[in-house]
């Protein structure tokens, strides 16, 4: 599932942030891309603001890419579930389900592939993958306990002073049991600071309800760059070509 709702709105354009080029195509063709080398059988993309540019983007793809929308913007946890009814409850009890934000282009098959290994061998209801990077404003803190074991994901804008000095982050690469996922969404209340209701607030709902939650740090911290504004698309752009030319100079083929 591709989360690819929203309008970006620091990006001084009124197109969606997933539409805009990096490697001389919509950014969210990237991510598409990595899902199916990775080996997933299907994508639902979440599309809401300006959708029919999104589906413009992605028609290339065909049936590969099938679509639900989220109608009002109200936060990740929202988004996921607008796509409930892409999964049948009968189908979702074993299912494995990426949840990837479909404005990450340097995502890499190989990391999807690490983190599935890691849930499937876990058991887990929940596997997330962490970074740790020199500078962590903006993205959500990893928060452990004395022993080092998981806790919580905290958004920045919920953190305390302790916890922004955190440099373990959530680049936002999850996999799910599907039946779990939804389960505990069900539960997940909007959040009082932003009123949003936050995908992130499912693992410690997990944690609680006795559920496994496996945490992997297996995202090289330059693929979380994250495009805010068209600087960060410049630079996210020259990164994404610099890995091209060098796949294609070492004859393993361009990224695609």
């Amino acid at each position: 599932m591709l989360l690819a709702a929203g309008k970006g709105t620091r990006m001084g354009s009124d197109l969606p942030k997933v539409c805009h080029p990096v490697g001389g195509r919509p950014m969210i063709c990237a991510v598409v891309d990595a899902c199916l080398e990775a080996g997933c059988t299907r994508v639902v993309a979440v599309v809401g603001y300006k959708q029919e540019l999104v589906r413009e983007a992605l028609a290339a793809y065909g049936d590969r890419v099938e679509y639900a929308v989220q109608d009002e913007q109200l936060g990740t946890g929202h988004a996921v579930m607008c796509a409930a009814g892409a999964y049948p409850e009968r189908t979702r009890d074993g299912l494995d389900l990426f949840v990837l934000c479909g404005d990450g282009p340097l995502i890499r098959p190989e990391t999807l592939r690490t983190v599935l290994a890691r849930h499937r061998q876990a058991g887990a209801a929940a596997t997330l993958a962490t970074s740790v990077i020199d500078d962590p404003s903006g993205y959500g803190r990893i928060v452990r306990d004395g022993r080092g074991r998981f806790l919580r994901i905290v958004e920045q804008k919920n953190a305390s002073p302790e916890e922004l000095g955190v440099r373990e982050i959530n680049p936002s690469y999850y996999c799910f049991d599907a039946g779990a996922l939804f389960r505990s969404l069900a539960g997940v209340k909007r959040n009082e600071v932003s009123g949003e209701y936050y995908i992130t607030d499912v693992f410690e709902a997990m944690l609680g309800e006795g559920l496994a939650v496996e945490v992997i740090d297996a995202v090289p911290p330059e693929d979380v760059l994250s495009i805010n504004t068209p600087d960060h698309l410049a630079e996210v752009d020259r990164i994404f070509r610099d890995r091209a030319a060098a796949g294609r100079a070492s004859g393993m083929g361009s990224m695609r």
